[in-house]
């Protein structure tokens, strides 16, 4: 163990913690050089997203200190760049998410920064929804999203209710560099923060302000659907329940069964250790009442509801999954078809979509004469081109935006993915291919026929601590150092690396990358297969995104096996 980690852990142990519960892990860890190591060896990085860690004692975990931490230090930065500034703070059902949320209302008090607080765990999006509501100059919600319970985090708004900028992530970093976090921190009690004014409880005037601007969102009017659906829906003992079977109701939608073990808020997620829409086993009760009841769809919601997944029937009296990528394209296809029929395609319209997801999307696109435009990974980006479309007066043009890992919005109230939008959406889309006779698997075949078949895999390698972190960088720049030259059989023609951003052609040609700077690597071949590597800017794991297009599933499949197994070898995993 360093001298350096050896001191951090000595002046933890022998100062105020404001947490009992950090004390005795403390002492528990004593004489464990490993463990005192991995909760030492480092602070918590604040980036764009801004923070994400093990819940616990240390510098390099999620606790009151790094939360109060980063709190002084984004304070410092809104009243350096503010005046009179306020903050809007949500946070999820995660362990220890209302205590931090809590420390963090405190530190902002004391720093004479109004906080308006949403009093019950909420989804993401209507902590973006309220920072703009409430004309605030930024806002927090404590939340892991979809990660494990072991897993807390907290992410930083601006005030146009999108994620801060990398700017702005740089200036707060520097300001949380500066202050010593057991003496350079102010706190003001909560309850006096209350009692005083400083701190203020969001209403349900807020609340209801949002699922209006959801239900103001949706594409179904008057009989053009059948919303006798039959809707079993789990939050995954998470923040959507409230808010995502009241919009469902509010538009319409009744018949909806909730699973009662994931009903109720719980960060342990006792029956599902991988809260996330995305993976089977999260959704194995969900898929349980959905057949029992022979209900149309299953929704599912992440724990802070901001990624919604989805199982619907098929002909062999199952249920089947659908992917980001498919109901992102259903989604596409229908939100276009609608604005059509009802008059409502904006001159000139945009969808957004991130460079890891599928490119059926931009087929579909152009069939409609949409323009496309690819962001980086992270919605944040897609907030950012609303914005961008905004400032120059044409917000009315953005019609969709979707990511591969299950995140979707289609109006601009918000500047994040929004699972209650997500739901409401495919409701409205299910109920209105209902009333016609056809399912969303029947859709989604007959766009397989037009556009081609399209089979988009992730896979992801997990790497944990220092010298997890440290593999990983020498991963990326392998790939960067000595790309390959082929996969699977076609020749690599396109070679993006967004770290330098430069393109490189296959003649070596180079052209500049107009996208923010992250550690990604992208290669697209001849036969038109993609192969994106990532490492994850919120989990210690290595994603890989592979593509194909091909004459049907089988061929892609193989196709994909093949791949996967190059890829594992050059990179040693």
């Amino acid at each position: 163990m360093e001298k350096e980690t050896e001191a951090r852990y000595a002046e933890w142990l022998g100062n105020e913690l404001y947490d009992s519960d950090l004390k005795a892990e403390l002492e528990a860890i004593k004489g464990d050089a490993e463990r005192i190591n991995d909760a030492f060896y480092r602070d918590l990085e604040f980036g764009t997203g801004g923070l994400r860690g093990v819940i616990g004692a240390g510098t390099n975990r999620m606790n009151v200190m790094t939360v109060a931490k980063a709190s002084q230090g984004y304070a410092d930065y809104l009243n350096a760049e503010f005046r009179n500034p306020s903050v809007a703070i949500a946070h999820d059902s995660r362990i220890k998410s209302d205590l931090f949320s809590e420390t963090a209302a405190s530190v902002f008090a004391a720093n004479g920064i109004k906080v308006h607080m949403y009093r019950t765990l909420m989804p993401t999006p209507s902590l973006s929804f309220a920072v703009r509501h409430l004309s605030c100059s930024g806002g927090i919600v404590v939340t892991a999203s979809h990660n494990p319970a072991k897993y807390n985090g907290y992410k930083v708004y601006g005030p146009d209710g999108c994620q801060i900028t990398t700017k702005a992530a740089e200036a707060i970093q520097k300001a949380i560099n500066g202050i010593d976090i057991f003496k350079g921190i102010k706190r003001m009690p909560f309850e006096e923060g209350l009692k005083s004014g400083q701190i203020e409880w969001i209403g349900e005037e807020t609340v209801n302000a949002f699922i209006d601007a959801v239900s103001d969102q949706s594409l179904l009017k008057d009989n053009d659907g059948d919303k006798n659906l039959s809707i079993v829906y789990t939050p995954l003992n998470g923040a959507g329940l409230k808010c995502v079977t009241s919009c469902l109701k509010k538009n319409g939608y009744t018949n909806i069964h909730v699973v009662k073990e994931q009903e109720n808020p719980d960060g342990n997620f006792p029956t599902c250790p991988y809260p996330n829409p995305e993976i089977r086993e999260a959704l194995e009760l969900g898929l349980r009442d959905v057949k029992a009841t022979g209900s149309d769809i299953l929704i599912a919601t992440d724990p802070d509801s901001d990624r919604v997944g989805i199982a619907v029937p098929n002909k062999e009296g199952d249920y089947t999954l659908l992917t980001g990528n498919e109901t992102g394209v259903l989604l596409l296809n229908w939100i276009a078809t609608r604005r059509k029929e009802l008059g409502l395609m904006p001159e000139r319209p945009v969808a957004v979509k991130t460079i890891v997801t599928t490119d059926m999307a931009s087929r579909i696109a152009e069939s409609y004469g949409i323009e496309m435009r690819e962001v980086l990974t992270g919605f944040k980006y897609i907030g950012e081109q609303i914005g961008l479309l905004e400032k120059d007066g044409e917000e009315s043009r953005y019609i969709f935006g979707f990511e591969e890992s299950y995140g979707y919005l289609t109006g601009s109230y918000v500047r994040d993915k929004d699972a209650v939008d997500g739901a409401l959406m495919i409701a409205d889309m299910t109920a209105y291919y209902r009333k016609r006779g056809k399912s969303l698997l029947d859709v989604l075949a007959e766009l397989y026929a037009e556009y081609g078949y399209f089979y988009n895999t992730l896979h992801s390698y997990e790497f944990e601590g220092e010298a997890g972190f440290e593999k990983m960088k020498a991963m990326t720049k392998k790939l960067r150092t000595e790309p390959p030259a082929s996969f699977a059989g076609s020749g690599v023609i396109i070679r993006n690396d967004y770290l330098n951003s430069i393109s490189t052609d296959k003649g070596g040609k180079e052209t500049r990358i107009d996208l923010p700077v992250s550690d990604v690597m992208k290669f697209i071949t001849e036969s038109g297969i993609s192969v994106v590597v990532r490492p994850s800017g919120t989990e210690p794991k290595l994603k890989i995104y592979f593509s194909i297009r091909a004459n049907d599933k089988a061929k892609a499949s193989e196709t994909e096996k093949e791949l996967r197994a190059e890829m594992e070898s050059f990179l040693g995993i």
